[in-house]
């Protein structure tokens, strides 16, 4: 009997070395499009954590942060529909208008 600790079969010791619990694993949530291009874009950019370890994820974060945020306030920029046409009479003299 030998005092050296038992071997381990080639394919164990691959199996051993492959895995690393410090090393990034993907997180697997499913993301819904959203009909929207730019929107759908961004959240497809919250795949790439999925290859970082934990401390880059909060600058895909950040960044998709960012475009959802500029996407929002683009839609609060875009025209709406035209104003309706003013009357065609003159505005009164008087902050109280004609009282005749």
């Amino acid at each position: 009997m030998s005092d050296t600790a038992p071997r381990t079969a080639p394919e164990e010791q691959d199996q051993e070395q492959e895995y690393d619990p410090a090393a990034p694993a993907p997180l697997n949530v499913p993301r819904t499009p959203t009909g929207d291009a730019e929107v759908d874009a961004r959240l497809e950019r919250l795949a790439d954590t999925d290859h970082l370890a934990t401390d880059g994820h909060h600058e895909v974060y950040e960044d998709v942060h960012r475009g959802l945020r500029d996407a929002l306030t683009a839609l609060d920029a875009r025209p709406g529909p035209p104003a309706p046409p003013a009357p065609d009479r003159p505005a009164p003299s008087s902050p109280y208008g004609n009282r005749s």
